[in-house]
């Protein structure tokens, strides 16, 4: 098990690098976190109920372990959706939101029994079990209801390292004031401790491991330099610590960070494209003078519309869109940019309506019904014909009425995908992954270039997976560098 002095650790990058080191190694290994609180998700179609949804990370641990993901990689997702409420999924499907003081009350005895459950079916299902935990394990206030860290722990028996972000500072003390709050049968579990993200000079930090080493009688497995590795981030916050492209773009994309931006991880292939400066901004920022705008999904669709009114986003967008510019709306983008959103049940949040920005045909209703699945189709345009796979996950329908305006078409074989406007300036699509299909990707990409007189990009490239998977391999290879696996056993 991985747990960490506090958030951003790297628990998440490890556990993935972990289970792709084992699996090179010969284990059959399975990725797993008892609860997890993100608005990245993934759908997972293995479920004995039908698809259901999981945390994204836990997806990249699967791919990095060269297995499906599955439900029981991650039995509690919460999904924030303001004013400390919560979406709370079990086992792939939504079970009820609450507010956090009703957490404890309404779902922790359902919750551990979904964790007891998952665990059973994965040591039946591998040999080695990789399990992540959330935030820090020494919140005092916490260790009640705390369903993923020691607890878990505790259950499994399990060899427990401790990693610690130095690049924050004070890591020694965040290191022994953690191991001085955990209770003796927790403490007795912590095997080993890694020194993540260090910057500097390797042998400068040598009396400090030593004495860490001699003051906690636990050995530090390894010093982790700061690693420039785009691995998909957990938190929205996270998006700040982008670095900038070197080298000069030829094209700029703006993603507008929504309050509650959700699958943020949809945009991981643009990251990849060396042509692509990705930008995110804040409602309320200049948009500049980009060559496409996207609006992502948002946990929270009508109150983030709102921000975008009130901060005068959605006149900026208006202005972009009819100055000529390309915008495109994926999930809850998608619902903005039609005429209307109403939520009759307040589902989402106390607002029950909003109006959007109007420049698609649209009507969308947020039903309790949630759509969770695995997507295959085609392309209707832009170019005809393309295979293009990917998953849905939206609490709501949009009704077009394309006979309001001829202008807009159906961008894929199912009409209830996507929609696109005759002048390629309006692209929208409930499709979560649609960057990941590499020729559709690279297509889309050269439609921006040959405005600006641009030469077309070649679209004989791989699915962002193939780059995905290399990337796991360096991680890997990054991670083993500096860390002895074998001083736990493998």
């Amino acid at each position: 098990m991985v747990v960490g002095t506090a958030s951003n650790a790297g628990k998440s990058l490890l556990c993935a690098a972990f289970c792709r080191l084992l699996k090179q190694k010969g284990y059959n290994v399975t990725p797993f976190k008892g609860q997890n609180m993100a608005l990245n998700s993934y759908v997972v179609e293995n479920n004995l109920n039908g698809s259901g949804e999981i945390g994204y990370a836990q997806a990249v641990q699967a791919w990095a372990a060269q297995v499906k993901p599955t439900v029981a990689m991650n039995p509690i997702l919460l999904k924030p959706q303001g004013d400390m409420t919560s979406q709370v999924i079990h086992l792939g499907k939504p079970v009820g939101i609450t507010k956090a003081a009703n957490y404890y009350r309404n779902y922790f005895d359902s919750g551990w029994q979904c964790i007891q459950a998952s665990l059973a079916k994965l040591a039946a299902d591998f040999e080695v079990v990789v399990c992540e935990g959330a935030g820090s394990p020494a919140e005092v206030n916490l260790r009640h209801r705390d369903l993923t860290n020691m607890r878990v722990a505790l259950h499994l028996k399990a060899q427990t390292i401790l990693v610690v972000n130095i690049d924050l500072g004070g890591a020694f003390a965040h290191v022994v004031g953690t191991l001085q709050l955990l209770p003796p049968e927790e403490r007795a579990l912590i095997k080993g401790i890694i020194i993540n993200k260090f910057r500097g000079q390797r042998s400068l930090l040598d009396s400090g491991v030593e004495w860490l080493e001699k003051y906690t009688g636990i050995s530090v497995l390894g010093v982790i330099p700061y690693l420039d590795i785009a691995f998909p981030a957990e938190d929205s916050a996270s998006l700040f610590e982008r670095r900038s492209r070197l080298n000069p773009a030829e094209l700029q994309i703006v993603v507008i960070r929504l309050p509650r931006i959700s699958n943020f991880t949809d945009f991981d292939p643009l990251l990849a494209e060396p042509s692509i400066d990705l930008k995110y901004i804040l409602p309320g920022q200049s948009l500049g003078q980009p060559d496409a705008v996207i609006l992502p999904g948002s946990k929270t669709t009508i109150a983030d519309l709102e921000v975008l009114r009130s901060t005068g986003m959605i006149d900026q967008l208006r202005q972009f869109v009819n100055n000529g510019g390309v915008i495109m709306g994926i999930c809850g983008g998608l619902q903005m940019l039609g005429k209307s959103i109403v939520d009759p049940e307040c589902l989402e949040g106390d607002l029950n309506s909003a109006i959007g920005l109007n420049l698609l045909p649209i009507e969308t209703v947020i039903t309790p019904i949630k759509t969770a699945q695995q997507r295959s189709t085609t392309t209707n345009l832009a170019p005809p014909n393309l295979p293009i796979t990917g998953y849905e996950i939206h609490q709501g329908k949009s009704n077009f009425s394309p006979l309001e305006n001829e202008q807009v078409m159906p961008w894929f074989a199912d009409p209830n995908l996507g929609f696109v406007t005759s002048d390629r300036q309006v692209w929208a699509t409930y499709l979560h992954g649609i960057f990941d299909n590499g020729k559709w990707r690279r297509s889309w990409l050269n439609l921006l270039r040959e405005k600006k007189n641009l030469p077309p990009l070649t679209i004989e490239v791989p699915d962002y997976n193939e780059q995905r998977d290399q990337l796991l391999d360096d991680l890997a290879k990054a991670i083993a560098e500096h860390v002895d696996l074998g001083r736990l056993g493998f």
